[in-house]
């Protein structure tokens, strides 16, 4: 790349490198000119040899000023070496800074040198090995005093700017610095509550391990026992074993001593017999020899009775023995089973302590969360408070300026309003001199202050006769005619008139009969509404103090004013004088007019069309009818019919009826009548083209929820099974016996299958003979889970809440006790509840996991624990409220279930239920199924899998029953009860076939599909309370 010899003037001769292990920059060390002799190639080898140097030490914005000027960088580079996106740090920029000048070549790279020279001279020491030496005296020759200024402000700015940017890493290091420190608070005091729960968990350690000591001395205690009893048995053995073998020898002593008897005997006998033979001796010696031989034998016999009484008496000391013996063993049984009870006890104890340790660790884990969120949210609450406080303050400076400015309008209107005085003033004293006798009357008043004139009653409809206010007299016309350039007749007849008389009666009457003509449905802004009544008050007259009645003479009425006859078309009065009553309108909404009319057969003179979607519109008017005199056009949208003059007396809104109630209301009108109505062609025209495009039948569309089973019996009909939701379009469909609806899919809001239905009173008739036949066959059952299909929801609501599902009308008379309540419709029976065959529903699409409650509930707490291993499930906790905030949850209708306990509650609230949906996961509730309700008064909807139990399904369940010390009968009881309640549950439910599982892990894995499948459906919602 070539050198102009302009750019050849600016670069200082340079000093010759010193670059170490370089062979050609040693060679040219000596001059300086040798710097510009060498080739681009070498130049550029010595700045890469140091590039990881250079790119850590320079800044580019020092440099950037230089190189424009030496004319090897142009604006753009610069900024794209400075402002680019895609450097995030200086060694990039750097980097493609070199890259830029490698591409201009020799220049380039002498022109980065002597840029180094000036503000990085160590770098260039580093890179060429000279010292640079730059001669400031030729400085201003090297370039224009113009380019050195641009130069020095550019490099002033790059210092500038990076003083700012150091600057702001001192602050962003601080702000860095305190939020550490804050941490670093957190820290200790999260130490500090660890600190906390590793002593407590420190103890229950000690406790448990001072109850496992207890239990094993009980063991030891226990094992002395059974060898004491063990030793006690042994014992018995040989005491029983000893007694036997004494009562053998006792036997055996017996038997010798009777032979021992009998062998004496015998030798007496035959030592008696030789001696009596021997010697010949006397009877008395042989009567002194037997009673000798009795006295031996009596000797034997005591000596055995007293051997026998010994023996005894060994024998019941061993029978004693044996029996104290036995009861030892009792006793010891019993030690035995109460150290089996108290071990027992011992380890339930213990499983409870891990457990509440668990419990502990969790509780600690949710505080941490809690303590986080509430600290973002104090800093929210503090950058909102700060907001606020900046709009007090800009709000109470527009508020002092308003306030100064009205200040101001005020005085300014006291000026005016005595400048208006003062003129009036000067308008009367004329008019007093000419006329002598109100003169006097007026000198009998006391004068206004500040002349202002006197306030008076303006009888706007029939002026008084009297002189001071029959005509006005010339010169105040005059007068008049100067202050508001208007004639005579202008002050008399017109409405507008600046004149402080009032209006006369026909310029009052040619007001309203312009403005009806012009839009007469503006008319309902006029602040009144002139109502005819029947026939005069007897009490009424002719300047009454409170102006109810004042006497209108329609003889006096001009002939234009004959257009004002559609405000009492349809009436006859009694005399040409009627009473005319003057009472505020009616509003309901914005231009909302209220028309009061003789409304007899209503429906005969008026058709109407339409429905809750699209509201009640007037479809044709009869000509000639008193709905036709009153101006009622096709168009025009009722609003509410008031029939409070005749019996029945009722009010209703007509403004969310169905077209089915619209019609039964207007039926019962026969007689004077009040209709609040407005103009609304809009959605008049576009329901007529609806209707001729035949896109709908009627205006009416809601939901419903089938309580009963329907056979289809004729052609046209739908057959609907209980628990269908139905999409109703018309109530009015081929005459008012029938409804046209569609069947909804259970994944939409829409459906393709649609037909006739019978109405409300038809459907309730059908379920009430439903209940009966039921009734009546013994055989048919009460239907077993998962058995054939249901037939029959029982579902009762207050009849004196209105339903758009419910006929409005089936001729019994209303309640009178309700008339003072006119948007109540109480239109049904004397009865207070009602069986419902048709439940009003609202579609739900929620975007979050919703909650799951099981049916029964035994069996959602067996998956309930399986569940919450699963990844997307876990188990809603039951928190522990205080009073206070118990009483603060309650006011904010936050709490779902609750159960009292000691200084408190355990509840299952909102906040528990929706940390876990924000968190993308299904919460498991443990609550009743009366909980549902307070779940959808909090947009919560929960997800209802009822499992049917029967005896087979409580078989495959006893091994986990037996885990939770609940026996089968008990499951079953649990199902039936609940099973029950589900008929009340303002919602549908998922329910699972009893043959689709065989076990536990069968049944996890059919709830698990049931739950992704109810996930995706829409959920349906009553709304009638119960």
């Amino acid at each position: 790349m070539a050198t102009s010899p302009g750019e050849q003037a600016l670069w200082p001769p340079p000093f010759p490198p010193s670059v170490p292990g370089c062979p050609a920059m040693a060679a040219l060390r000596r001059t300086e000119s040798t710097l510009t002799a060498l080739d681009e190639e070498t130049l550029w080898e010595m700045m890469e040899s140091h590039r990881h140097k250079i790119v850590r030490s320079i800044c580019p914005s020092r440099l950037t000023p230089y190189l424009r000027q030496a004319k090897v960088l142009d604006q753009l580079d610069e900024e794209e070496v400075l402002h680019s996106p895609t450097f995030t740090n200086t060694v990039m920029r750097v980097g493609h800074l070199l890259d830029l000048l490698k591409t201009r070549g020799k220049n380039g790279a002498i022109a980065f040198l002597e840029s180094l020279k000036f503000h990085n001279p160590d770098i260039y020491t580093l890179v060429t090995g000279l010292q640079p030496q730059v001669d400031f005296s030729n400085f201003s020759g090297l370039m224009e005093t113009a380019k050195l200024t641009e130069c020095l402000a550019g490099a002033i700015g790059s210092l500038q700017e990076e003083l700012s940017q150091e600057k702001g890493q001192k602050e962003a290091l601080l702000q860095r610095c305190r939020q550490l420190q804050e941490r670093l608070g957190q820290a200790e005091a999260h130490a500090q509550s660890l600190c906390q729960l590793e002593a407590d968990h420190d103890r229950m350690k000690r406790e448990v391990s001072a109850h496992f000591h207890e239990v094993l001395k009980l063991k030891d205690e226990m094992l002395g026992l059974s060898l004491h009893y063990s030793n006690a048995l042994r014992e018995k053995e040989l005491a029983a074993t000893r007694c036997r073998s004494l009562q053998e020898e006792l036997y055996l002593t017996k038997q010798e001593l009777q032979r021992e008897k009998i062998s004496s005997s015998h030798e007496r006998e035959s030592r008696e017999r030789s001696l009596q033979v021997a010697g010949g001796l006397g009877p008395g010696d042989r009567e002194l020899s037997r009673l000798k031989e009795e006295n031996e034998k009596l000797r034997s016999l005591t000596f055995s009775l007293v051997e026998k009484d010994i023996l005894e008496q060994n024998l019941d000391e061993a029978l004693e023995s044996k029996q104290e013996l036995v009861d030892r063993i009792h006793s010891l049984r019993e030690r035995a089973v109460a150290a089996e009870r108290q071990r027992k006890q011992f380890w339930e104890e213990k499983e409870q302590t891990l457990l509440q340790f668990q419990r502990t660790k969790v509780d600690c884990d949710i505080y941490k969360e809690r303590v986080t969120a509430l600290q973002s949210q104090l800093l929210q609450l503090q950058k909102e408070r700060d907001q606020a406080y900046s709009a007090r303050d800009a709000a109470q400076m527009e508020i002092a300026q308003n306030l100064t400015e009205k200040d101001a309008l005020r005085r300014k209107v006291f000026e005016l309003t005595d400048q208006v005085c003062e003129l009036r003033q000067q308008v009367h004293k004329p008019q007093a001199e000419s006329l002598q006798g109100p003169k006097q009357e007026a000198g009998a008043r006391e004068p206004c202050p500040k002349g202002k004139q006197r306030l008076v009653r303006m009888f706007a409809i029939c002026p008084r006769d009297d002189s001071d206010y029959s005509c006005p007299s010339s010169t105040e016309s005059q007068l008049c005619s100067d202050l508001s350039a208007t004639s005579n007749r202008e002050l008399v007849d017109s409405f507008r008139s600046s004149s402080p008389r009032p209006p006369s009666l026909q310029s009052l009457y040619k007001r309203v009969t312009d403005d009806f003509w012009e839009d007469p449905w503006s008319f309902s802004g006029f602040p009144e509404t002139l109502q005819v009544d029947q026939g005069p008050s007897p009490g009424a007259k002719a300047g009454d103090a409170d102006l109810d009645y004042e006497i209108v003479d329609r003889a006096d009425l001009p002939e234009c004013e004959s257009s004002l006859q559609p405000f009492s078309g349809g009436l006859t009065t009694s005399s040409s004088s009627v009473p005319v009553r003057r009472r505020p309108a009616r509003k309901i909404l914005s231009q909302v007019t209220v028309l009061a009319f003789q409304g007899d057969a209503l429906l005969e003179q008026i058709s109407v069309i339409g429905g809750n979607l699209t509201g009640i519109f007037i479809h044709r008017v009869t000509p000639g009818s008193a709905a036709d005199e009153m101006a009622l056009r096709p168009g025009t949208q009722i609003m509410m019919v008031d029939c409070e003059a005749t019996e029945p007396l009722f009010k209703a809104t007509l403004e969310d009826t169905t077209l089915e109630q619209a019609v039964g209301l207007l039926q019962r009108v026969n007689g004077f009548c009040c209709l609040s109505v407005k103009v609304n062609m809009e959605g008049y025209k576009k329901l007529v083209q609806d209707l001729e495009a035949k896109v709908a039948t009627s205006g009416d569309s809601f939901y419903i929820r089938v309580n009963l089973a329907m056979e289809a019996r004729a052609e046209g009909e739908l057959q609907v099974r209980c628990n269908d939701i139905l999409h109703v379009t018309d109530t009015m469909f081929q005459g008012r016996g029938c409804w046209h609806a569609h069947r909804v899919g259970p994944y939409s809001t829409t459906g393709a299958e649609h037909g006739t239905i019978p109405n409300y009173t038809r459907a309730q008739q059908l379920l009430i003979a439903l209940i009966q036949d039921m009734a009546q066959h013994t055989t048919i059952a009460r239907k077993s889970s998962g058995g054939p299909q249901k037939l029959v929801r029982i579902v009762s609501v207050d009849r004196t809440k209105p339903s758009p599902v419910r006929s409005s009308f089936d001729g019994t008379p209303p309640q009178p006790s309700r008339l003072e309540e006119p948007y109540t419709a109480c239109f049904w029976a004397e009865s207070c509840f009602t069986l419902v065959p048709y439940t009003l529903v609202h579609p739900h699409r929620p975007s979050q996991p919703r909650p799951v409650l099981f049916v029964p509930s035994v069996a959602g707490k067996i998956l309930s624990e399986k569940l919450c291993l699963l990844r997307g499930f876990k188990k809603c906790p039951a928190e522990y409220l205080s009073q206070e905030e118990h009483s603060a949850c309650s006011q904010r209708g936050d709490i779902i279930q609750e159960r009292e306990a000691s200084g408190g509650h355990y509840c299952v609230t909102r906040r528990a239920v929706e940390s876990l949906m924000e968190k993308n996961t299904h919460a498991l509730l443990d609550v009743r199924l009366d909980s549902v309700c307070a779940l959808h008064r909090m947009e919560i909807f929960p997800i209802i899998i009822h499992i049917p139990i029967n005896e087979r399904a409580a078989k495959k369940l006893k091994k986990v029953l037996q885990r939770l010390s609940t026996s089968e009968e008990q499951l079953l009881e649990a199902g039936r009860q609940e099973e029950g309640q589900l008929d009340r549950v303002p919602c549908l439910y998922g329910s699972l076939a009893p043959d689709s599982w065989s076990d536990l892990e069968g049944l996890l894995g059919c709830v698990r599909v049931a739950i992704a499948d109810e996930q995706k459906k829409v959920v349906w919602t009553e709304q009638s309370p119960r």
